[in-house]
């Protein structure tokens, strides 16, 4: 493992969002869905690429709170422009279970 000192992490903006919408992405080349994020009046509202098919459906991830890095710079996936990257896990299985906030937090707040 790499490790990295306060500076390296400081650089990196995890904010969480509210996904407000979310639809299949059948021209992704991995089974995926475009998440619409909401961050909040600072932040404003991203698209995401993510492959969490296996765990989730696109009406389940609507209202959910995300953590998500910010401050990538936008990603061409196919025909859509990648604004952030949503975080999770893998579980057992290899499938990607959501990196969430246990509590209702405001929009965009920073991972502190």
């Amino acid at each position: 493992m790499t490790t990295i000192d306060w500076n390296d992490f400081a650089k990196v903006e995890l904010r969480v969002g509210k996904v407000v919408r979310a639809e299949p992405f059948p021209q992704a080349r991995k089974p995926a869905y475009i998440l619409h994020v909401d961050f909040g009046a600072e932040v404003g509202l991203r698209k995401s690429s993510a492959q969490i098919t296996d765990l989730y459906t696109p009406q389940e991830l609507v209202g959910r709170l995300v953590v998500a890095v910010v401050n990538f710079a936008p990603k061409q996936i196919g025909p859509i422009r990648s604004e952030c990257l949503v975080t999770g896990f893998h579980d057992a299985n290899g499938h990607v279970a959501l990196c969430v906030p246990d509590r209702e937090v405001p929009l965009g707040t920073r991972l502190a």
